[in-house]
């Protein structure tokens, strides 16, 4: 038999000629969602981190207009003390918050009674409504994080009323300032005043804009929801980027072992840009407990500012904002070899520490073992090596999924050679710094004047007309050293305070203290030695200017006389400083720190001399010492006071910039 040829499809319908089309085809349903917490409301919904108490819905059927049953479900909170504004607004006490089902079972009883609305109005999937974004963003899916709970699929995505009111009457104030009072004044909706059930009235105001919304046709109302991130994207960033800087923030005390998943899981409901982590190391390379985070968008950043002192397990974090050029500057590299180790997309980096000199691709692969395989073998390990090809000891593995590198992990501290081996979760951030850290060329302009104008000479001598103040408090400031030392500040010389900051630009706990003579100098240190400041004794020696270098260098200085330092270079004394026209370069101590001095200063055998900047008297007193040294001397060095050790660490006197 000859086959039938293919019926054609009937034609699509012209929207311009046919009054039964729609021209504007209604969105799905619509399920109107309004929450509150134990704690703040309105704009600051999500703020103090208190759990959620209401949830308040109801469903639309844009097509028919019809609308569902309004359903009320207060929720169990851990901590059921309620703030004076929610228990003023809500009327709920916490013995009613004790009867309530948890969040888990409130969750099903939602999705259960929504399917069978929706079912019975005829509609198809359904969109979550809600009055701007704090209730998802801010209070749902970090408590949903906190709790290990699994949110369904409908809450990754949901309409902003605020946006959707604001695109139809742009007029009217910014999206963000509008309320559900206030679009349905501008929309001259009737409400019942007399409503007083807490959640309700905002549930059917909020239903009647939309209802009057839907008979303004428009081809964009409700037709681009807002999407949730569901995990964290990992990706490299160029020094070449533009960073936005309305979308960065520094988070400060996020414990060391954390990791970017950690840290976008701390701002989970906020969407991270791709390869938005970058967590900052301290000057020996490793974390600091501070990372810049870049969002997609600056609602996003404000969101993410309000997390301020929120908790990442029993640690609160801090949160402020940064700049995009500080971003690029962490988490930016110019590396062809680290972009096209970083160009593999979700892969899990891992970061070898103390590997043997002498190993190779072979070595590191077999020492991970065929349980825990690398992306692409050799190709997937990047070793870090110092600008003339010599190993670091570092290397970064790659794996295809969250199991391997869990089984990498647990090669923690085992044996290659005759050598432990550590192993830790990285970044690619992190990847760049550590890279960028033994990159050829400096990654700042090379310094060639002092940080800050020098206001006087600080002459080299012998004479013992300074004294040494140790053991001061952190926070101790000038006006405390002066009150401290009592009729012996009368015998300071203009400009003779120096506070010492550590490499972390904070203070140390020294300072020197130039004196007009020898003898003031040895009668303050008789009068004031241990005495105690701000619950510390604090020891006061008398010393000479190049025994001050002396002790600047590494070297100690005690009662019983001067300790020379332990490096084998000579040290010299402070040189009399010119006046510089140009004005100088600021870098922020926090940058600096990031860096090691070959990246800031030409290379030399002879470290630089201390450079003081002092003022007195004044706030900012501060002595930075800039110096080098060569590779071969590192081994030298030690803190004052510590025993010798191999490992490269700088005297805590240093500064490095």
């Amino acid at each position: 038999h000859t086959p039938r040829p293919p019926r054609e499809p009937p034609p699509c319908p012209d929207p311009a000629t046919d009054s039964t089309v729609d021209p504007c085809p209604a969105p799905e349903s619509l399920v109107v969602l309004f929450g509150a917490t134990a704690g703040a409301l309105g704009r600051d919904l999500g703020s103090d981190e208190t759990d959620l108490i209401l949830l308040v819905w109801q469903v639309v059927e844009p097509r028919s207009r019809q609308v569902g049953t309004l359903h009320k479900s207060l929720v169990r909170a851990e901590a059921a003390a309620l703030s004076p504004q929610c228990r003023e607004a809500s009327g709920l006490s916490a013995d009613s918050l004790a009867r309530a089902e948890p969040l888990d079972k409130v969750l099903q009883q939602f999705s259960q009674l929504v399917n069978g609305d929706v079912a019975l109005l005829g509609g198809g999937p359904y969109v979550l409504c809600t009055d701007g974004q704090q209730l998802l963003r801010q209070v749902l899916h970090p408590e949903a994080s906190r709790k290990n709970l699994v949110l369904p699929d409908t809450f990754f995505s949901f309409y902003n009323l605020r946006r959707e009111f604001h695109m139809q009457h742009s007029s009217t104030c910014p999206a963000r300032d509008l309320t559900v009072a206030t679009m349905a004044q501008d929309l001259g909706l009737e409400t019942d005043a007399t409503e007083d059930d807490f959640g309700v009235w905002e549930v059917k105001t909020m239903v009647a804009v939309i209802l009057h919304l839907l008979k303004e046709p428009s081809s964009e109302l409700f037709s681009k929801p807002e999407v949730i991130k569901r995990k964290y994207e990992t990706g490299p960033c160029s020094k070449a980027d533009v960073v936005d800087s309305e979308t960065v923030v520094r988070a400060r005390g996020l414990p060391w072992q954390s990791s970017d998943q950690d840290v976008a899981r701390f701002f989970k409901g906020l969407n991270v840009a791709r390869g938005g982590v970058a967590l900052c190391l301290n000057a020996q390379g490793r974390r600091n407990g501070e990372a810049l985070i870049r969002f997609v968008d600056s609602e996003q950043r404000d969101l993410a500012l309000q997390r301020h002192k929120h908790h990442m397990g029993v640690r609160y974090i801090e949160v402020y904002k940064a700049t995009g050029e500080e971003f690029v500057k962490i988490a930016g590299g110019t590396s062809l070899e680290v972009a096209r180790f970083l160009s593999r997309e979700d892969q899990v980096i891992l970061r070898l520490r103390g590997l043997p000199f002498s190993a190779g691709p072979t070595d590191v692969l077999g020492f991970l073992g065929p349980d825990c395989p690398v992306t692409g073998g050799a190709e997937g390990l990047l070793f870090v090596r110092h600008p003339d090809g010599r190993p670091t000891g570092d290397a970064f593995a790659l794996f295809a999924c969250e199991e391997l590198a869990q089984a990498a992990l647990r090669r923690h501290k085992g044996m290659l050679g005759k050598r432990y081996i550590e192993l830790f979760r990285s970044t690619a951030a992190e990847v760049q710094q550590v890279l960028n850290r033994y990159a050829s060329g400096p990654l700042l302009p090379t310094l060639t004047a002092p940080l800050l104008p020098i206001p006087f000479a600080l002459a080299a001598g012998t004479g013992r007309d300074c004294v040494r103040l140790r053991g001061l408090p952190y926070t101790a400031t000038i006006e405390d050293i002066l009150s401290f030392l009592g009729e012996a500040a009368a015998d300071i010389r203009p400009h003779g305070v120096h506070m010492v900051l550590n490499q972390q630009g904070r203070p140390s706990g020294d300072a020197f203290i130039q004196m007009t003579s020898a003898e003031r100098a040895l009668a303050a240190a008789q009068r004031c030695h241990k005495k105690v400041m701000k619950e510390r004794y604090v020891e006061v020696v008398p010393c000479s200017t190049e025994e001050m270098s002396r002790v600047l260098m590494g070297g100690t200085l005690g009662r019983s006389g001067m300790s020379p330092p332990p490096c084998k270079l000579p040290c010299l004394s402070p040189p009399t400083y010119a006046t510089f026209q140009a004005t100088p370069t600021l870098i922020p101590t926090e940058t600096a720190a990031l860096y090691p001095s070959s990246a800031l200063l030409p290379a030399a055998r002879v470290p630089a001399a201390p450079t003081p900047v002092a003022y007195y008297p004044g706030p900012a007193t501060q002595l930075y010492l800039n110096y080098t040294l060569a590779p071969d001397d590192y081994t030298n060095l030690m803190p004052v006071g510590d025993p010798p050790r191999t490992m490269l660490q700088a005297p805590k006197e240093w500064v490095c910039l």
